[in-house]
């Protein structure tokens, strides 16, 4: 029976390492925008407000609402070539974004991105539910949720290596062109798993539409409470994600390391350190974090509430003051800190999208939960940072405006934890339920 296992042990790491790495390059393609804001600045002279949409609302309205009819064909039709097709469509639209030539045009690729972005998660997380059980989910989906600190991680170093020889332009359009390769190899090497098939023994499970997928999903309160917790921290990580760098390049410390090169040099040192820091800081928080949480709530189910509340407690204090301190490696020691809390949420949360949804609707369990998140977090948050950083740059100069719209960050952040422990209180009975639903659709 072991040597029968092995193989499909190795086979589905295999599917999952791919698939983040998929994630990977969803979040290059997302963030790397943020990180090329100075350099498109320079160039094409947009303001703060008009940054903040790029960033935030142009990706991410399309990008929320597309992913509720892709998560109803993901949940009928072949996953792998759903999450094959819209890494070949972000990827093209991510390499036209290096080729525009005004805000307007740009706005409408960086939709495209959005667009394709939409079909890669939902199918990708209902894959990993139909390869690993529910005891294992959280840190099996707590590697999936890598591809974010990893993604993050490689647009800054990416951007670090690349922008000074192929420019920001060049930069986007060598990502088009890897990213549509790893869309060939997916489609060739993952083979379509059998939905349920770590809970229920039936060959078939019937599809439901998208009305009785919310109307479902909206009756449990702990899905709407994670779903609000993960939404309202990610509020905050979106816009300290897409503003960090323009912070960072206009601000003029007390102390600000002086690397060979000049300005060129600095900005490639901060590029190295900062995907470091997310590397390290915000890989261990998101894989510890799941690992820890999935063990703890083998004694109480709690603990995927009340964990990702806790540790934010020490990491958002840690964001703040980063944003006032006069030196920038303090800044960056600090901001390591919150990374680490700040990754802590990802596997239980995604976990419990899964667990707490019908089997037959789990690729609508994320899509409505990405729908949510994204049009408050990624919609909003850097959009917001850049609305307020513009309407207080007048009397507080480019540096403190961010800076002060960075510190408003705090409310976001404290209606998350407010979530998340109030999931804590919930997830017991849901789990339960949900549970005794699953089993119900294994026996009949």
């Amino acid at each position: 029976m072991n040597d029968e296992k092995k193989p499909f042990d190795s086979y589905r790491t295999a599917v999952l390492w791919l698939l983040t790495l998929v994630y990977v390059f969803n979040f290059i393609d997302r963030q790397i925008i943020g990180i090329l804001s100075p350099s498109i600045k320079a160039e094409m002279g947009f303001s703060d407000s008009q940054l903040g949409w790029l960033k935030g609302f142009a990706f991410a309205v399309l990008y929320s609402t597309v992913g509720i009819p892709l998560a109803w064909l993901a949940d009928r039709y072949d996953r792998k070539r759903i999450v094959g097709t819209s890494l070949a469509l972000w990827s093209g639209f991510t390499a036209l974004t290096g080729m525009a030539g005004s805000f307007a045009t740009m706005l409408l690729v960086r939709i495209g991105v959005g667009i394709g972005e939409a079909g890669g998660s939902p199918p990708s997380h209902s894959i990993i539910s139909d390869l690993y059980p529910k005891e294992q989910r959280a840190s099996a989906l707590g590697i999936y949720s890598l591809g974010i600190p990893i993604g993050i991680a490689f647009s800054y170093i990416l951007a670090g290596m690349l922008v000074e020889s192929l420019g920001w332009r060049g930069t986007l359009k060598a990502l088009g062109v890897v990213g549509i390769a790893l869309a060939a190899l997916i489609v060739i090497v993952i083979r379509e798993p059998r939905r349920g098939q770590m809970e229920s023994s039936r060959s078939e499970l019937k599809p439901v539409g998208i009305a009785e997928s919310i109307s479902t999903l909206a009756r449990i309160p702990s899905w709407w409470a994670m779903c609000m917790g993960i939404a309202w921290v990610s509020f905050g990580g979106y816009a300290v994600a897409n503003w960090g760098i323009d912070y960072l390049t206009r601000f003029k410390p007390e102390y600000r390391p002086s690397p060979m090169g000049g300005e060129e040099g600095y900005f490639s040192w901060l590029m190295f350190w900062l995907g470091i820091i997310h590397l390290i800081g915000y890989g261990a928080g998101t894989y510890f974090g799941a690992l820890v949480t999935e063990r703890l709530a083998r004694r109480n189910i709690s603990a995927y509430g009340w964990i990702p509340g806790a540790v934010l407690f020490v990491g958002v204090p840690c964001l703040i003051a980063a944003f006032w301190v006069e030196s920038v490696p303090m800044h960056l020691a600090l901001l390591t800190i919150y990374l680490v809390a700040a990754g802590v949420y990802l596997g239980p949360s995604f976990a419990a999208a899964q667990t707490l949804a019908p089997i037959n609707m789990r690729a609508m369990s994320t899509a409505l939960f990405f729908l949510i998140l994204n049009l408050i977090a990624l919609g909003g948050g850097p959009t917001y940072v850049g609305l307020v950083s513009d309407l207080l740059n007048e009397q507080h100069g480019n540096v403190h405006s961010l800076r002060l719209a960075v510190s408003s960050l705090a409310v976001p952040y404290i209606i998350s934890i407010i979530a998340f422990f109030w999931a804590a209180k919930t997830l017991p009975t849901d789990w339960a339920n949900a549970e005794a639903r699953n089993e119900k659709n294994a026996s009949t």
